[in-house]
């Protein structure tokens, strides 16, 4: 397949540029991956397409405040977003300008608060940093850092906890796991209340996520790896789950590829933690995962091609079509879908 096989055409103002005021009134595009048939709700009624002995599986990844804007020690301004720890207070970062940052350059944040050192360059151009500071990193991040928004978003956000899911926990992430942000305390628990099981993976979401493909082939693209974690809890909920006869629901693509890569072809999900560059395009064959509960992604985009391989090139496209049609939100910010 190609990848101008999943372009259409997606009109500026679509965009959402900030989050509702409550979460979960976002609207609801349900598709029937089999029929191509779609209904339109609101994100609150999900109950209403959950059962007893279904298991939603979340990404319980938080996102750091990792953009930091600094000044170089020859004089200029700079940018520099954290994307990889590695150890020993060296970041793997995304840096602009790119030619000012090469090899011993140096940064300095704040009032000097926190301070950098570019040691090295990795593939793809983006650089090994060294931070010195004092006291605890994140808590240096919390005061100087800011949040990494998509490079479609243009306004600042006044409330940075919109930007986390309400069940976030492990700080990582370069970019929010954004089909969470839909949920509420209130929402979750409802669905618990109804007999189904909410667990959890762990997958620190990179800004890969944002690249486009170039390959005009699919098989010719190489995924960005991402770190991600299985406990040993949620493989025994998610076994249990298949064993019984109720559905494995992601929220998001990125818990659908994190299962999806640590399960066995007999459709086992076992405790894991590791690096993934699955990349999940049709004609791929889903070993654990029965529905999918998504926002509304890119053209051409890595996301778009792992949701048409669940419900089939035609059928998601046609609902994109839909979506437009009735102006839903799209992207980070937007609404939602649920594949089932």
């Amino acid at each position: 397949m190609k990848t101008s096989d999943f372009y259409f055409d997606l009109p500026q103002e679509l965009i959402a540029q900030t989050p509702l005021e409550r979460r979960d009134t976002s609207r609801l595009l349900a598709l029937d991956k089999v029929t191509g048939e779609t209904r339109h709700l609101h994100f609150y009624n999900l109950p209403e397409l959950l059962r007893a002995g279904d298991c939603l599986v979340v990404n319980n990844s938080r996102v750091l405040p990792a953009r930091l804007i600094g000044m170089r020690a020859g004089g200029g301004a700079c940018e520099v977003l954290l994307l990889i720890d590695r150890g020993n207070k060296i970041w793997e970062c995304l840096v602009r300008p790119g030619k000012k940052l090469r090899s011993g350059a140096k940064i300095s944040f704040g009032q000097g608060e926190l301070t950098g050192e570019v040691i090295g360059e990795v593939e793809g151009g983006n650089r090994l940093i060294r931070f010195d500071y004092q006291g605890i990193f994140l808590e240096t991040l919390e005061r100087l850092g800011k949040m990494p928004l998509p490079p479609y978003i243009k306004e600042e956000l006044e409330d940075r906890e919109r930007y986390q899911t309400v069940y976030s926990k492990v700080n990582g992430s370069a970019a929010a796991p954004t089909a969470g942000l839909h949920f509420t305390q209130e929402l979750l628990e409802q669905i618990q209340s109804m007999g189904v099981k909410v667990c959890y993976v762990t997958l620190h979401v990179g800004l890969g996520t944002f690249r486009p493909v170039k390959a005009e082939e699919l098989s010719r693209h190489k995924m960005h790896e991402e770190y991600c974690v299985i406990p040993q809890e949620t493989a025994d909920v998610v076994n249990r789950t298949k064993r019984d006869g109720g559905r494995v629901i992601c929220v998001g693509t990125t818990s659908c590829r994190t299962i999806e890569s640590w399960a066995g072809e007999d459709g086992a999900l076992r405790a894991a933690a590791g690096w993934t560059d699955i990349f999940i395009y049709p004609g791929y064959r889903f070993k654990v995962l029965d529905g999918l509960i998504t926002n509304f992604h890119l053209p051409e985009s890595t996301l778009i091609m792992l949701v048409s391989a669940l419900a089939g090139r035609e059928n998601v496209l046609g609902a994109y079509r839909q979506a437009v049609e009735r102006q839903y939100r799209f992207f980070s910010f937007g609404d939602a879908m649920f594949i089932i």
